[in-house]
């Protein structure tokens, strides 16, 4: 596989730095361009950025300079950019990348619903990408000129989370209704995150639009594509009703979720159990038949035990890619319950964005030799008439 340059929007935020730890050794691709605030462009990587993870700051990545965040006048701006920008940021920042020319795999919740905009976990709705097609920047529409851009998204860290062991049970069974009941880590909020003296020995029973974000999105996400002859289009969103409520507690990484669900088909224990062992829509899907480099070679992983999992003990599994599920049980009001663990830095956020780039390239999303140079677009639009 040819290893391609990328870039990072919002490089020196928490979620940035989890993309630099996790590309700096990457088969695949090779950091060359660091975008951040204008409080922190100019800078050297290591002045403007306050390194918060306990691998060390990579030499290389501490001497870039760090660029102004927006595609105008960018000098060796890549093609690949991943964007860890807080959502109003995201909604005026990355329709600029794509429409210079960028493939915009974002983390970002601000586009995630958008009706040409893939959200997608890669075990989950692949086909998701062909939609890809369909964006402006990509097929003319709209009046507007193609860039060879897009954007591509990933879902909330809950919702990631969530998905991975639903969608073997929805393939198999159905689902009709779901309720889940998260406990989220401090990480989640970001950096410098929810007081100390808020969390400490607390629990917080609300976290703003967490819910909503988590209901709608697992709809689209367990769903199907809306075809217009032989083109995609956009989605049709899975016919279940999601019920969520959020809370935060005093855990440093990992969220936990208690899930009950009804299903359209009866299924036993073992039914259950089979699907999960059986899920690994993405082996062999790597270059040359080989695995992808950030996909678990088990997404769903089941651990007996009645006190699992625990962030303390299965946070890492799947080097944070997995989710680690336990405790089913028959659920008195629904059918079956079970209790999940993901890590929502890691899966839940930078390694997903990751993760959607590999299939993206596997599918040579990243071939833009029919679109014009990076960046010439947005000069074209700049001339004077």
């Amino acid at each position: 596989m040819e290893r391609r340059n990328v870039g990072i929007l919002g490089a020196t935020g928490a979620v940035g730095q989890r993309f630099i730890q996790l590309l700096s050794d990457h088969p695949w691709f090779n950091i060359t361009w660091l975008a951040a605030s204008d409080r922190s462009a100019g800078k050297t990587y290591a002045e403007a950025c306050a390194w918060r993870l306990d691998t060390p700051l990579p030499k290389r990545i501490a001497e870039m300079v760090v660029q102004p965040n927006t595609p105008e006048g960018a000098t060796n701006l890549p093609r690949i950019v991943f964007s860890s920008v807080d959502a109003p940021i995201a909604r005026e920042l990355e329709p600029k990348f794509a429409a210079a020319g960028c493939a915009v795999i974002s983390n970002s919740s601000a586009f995630r619903m958008g009706t040409d905009v893939p959200l997608v976990v890669p075990e989950v709705n692949e086909a998701h990408l062909d939609v890809i097609e369909a964006q402006a920047t990509r097929c003319g529409a709209d009046d507007v000129q193609p860039s060879g851009g897009y954007l591509v998204t990933n879902p909330n860290c809950c919702a990631i989370g969530l998905v991975l062991p639903l969608a073997p049970l929805h393939q198999h069974f159905g689902i009709d209704k779901l309720f889940v009941s998260t406990m989220q880590a401090v990480s989640g909020a970001g950096y410098p995150g929810v007081a100390s003296l808020d969390i400490l020995g607390n629990v917080i029973p609300y976290i703003k639009n967490e819910e909503e974000k988590l209901q709608e999105e697992v709809a689209k996400l367990l769903g199907g594509l809306r075809v217009e002859g032989e083109n995609a289009r956009g989605f049709q969103f899975a016919d279940l009703t999601v019920s969520a409520m959020c809370n935060r507690v005093p855990v440093l990484e990992g969220h936990t979720e208690c899930v009950s669900v009804k299903l359209r088909k009866p299924a036993t224990r073992e039914d259950i159990l089979d699907a999960w062992r059986s899920f690994q829509p993405l082996s062999g899907k790597g270059h040359e038949g080989l695995h992808l480099p950030s996909a678990p070679l088990h997404p769903v992983v089941y651990m007996d035990g009645e006190t699992r999992p625990q962030p303390k003990l299965d946070l890492d599994r799947g080097k944070g890619m997995t989710t680690t599920v336990g405790r089913l049980r028959p659920c008195s009001i629904f059918d079956w319950k079970f209790t999940l663990l993901s890590h929502n830095t890691v899966r839940g956020a930078a390694g997903a964005a990751i993760l959607n780039a590999e299939i993206l390239a596997v599918l040579g999303k990243f071939d833009f030799r029919s679109f014009p140079p990076i960046g010439s677009v947005l000069e074209e639009s700049a001339v004077p008439a």
